[in-house]
């Protein structure tokens, strides 16, 4: 059985992640999901990846799962700890040397309105959970912004992205340009917005337990 570190996205926290660790420790698998220090302004990109690494401890067949802005700490985490795989749900692909807040030009990603967070994110939530999701965000603030990814190199760990075909947000089309540009690979696609792990916990533990 497996150790999946979930990583939730910027603004948010483990609890987005609670359906499908219900789901996969239903399977017999080893859950570990933490609150980032996304609300601390002193804590820099190494802090957040160290959040997970003391929190996996000495567990082992370690599937580090990274969502959205969590992106930037998930490879931090392959490359602290002995990963057999990194999945990137969603989810934003640095590059060395790139701050986060650079991302987004960088990319070419371009503005979205976000005062409807229910509508880009969150759309084919529950309503009920989705409102919860809301009520339950917290300020994303700190020095991780603007620190540059400290990595020299992507982690030496087998590697893949899954995209949602119906993300308003991280639309398709301009995903599958970024994962091709910067990892090199083809993204496995399901259908689903941004927050597939509330919207499709059951089919999103399938994809990463290996039955789709």
């Amino acid at each position: 059985m497996a150790t999946f570190a979930l990583i939730h996205g910027g603004g948010g926290s483990a609890w987005e992640w609670h359906l499908v660790a219900e789901e996969l420790r239903g399977r017999g698998h080893q859950v570990v999901a933490v609150d980032l220090p996304i609300d601390d302004e002193s804590a820099g990109l190494w802090d957040y990846a160290d959040a997970v690494v003391d929190a996996v401890g000495e567990r082992q067949d370690l599937v580090v799962v990274a969502h959205s802005w969590g992106g930037f700490v998930g490879p931090l985490v392959c490359d602290r700890l002995a990963a057999d795989l990194l999945v990137l749900v969603t989810a934003m692909i640095p590059v060395p040397g790139e701050p986060p807040s650079d991302w987004w030009g960088n990319t070419g990603f371009g503005h979205k309105d976000i005062s409807d967070p229910i509508g880009l994110f969150l759309h084919d939530v529950p309503r009920e959970l989705a409102e919860e999701a809301v009520r339950r965000e917290r300020e994303h603030v700190g020095m991780a912004y603007g620190e540059p990814w400290p990595l020299e190199a992507w982690p030496d760990v087998p590697t893949r992205f899954l995209l949602c075909r119906d993300d308003r947000f991280f639309t398709p089309e301009f995903m599958r340009g970024v994962v091709r540009d910067r990892l090199g690979i083809t993204p496995d696609e399901i259908d689903g917005g941004h927050a597939p792990m509330l919207a499709r916990p059951k089919a999103l533990a399938d994809y990463l337990t290996g039955r789709s």
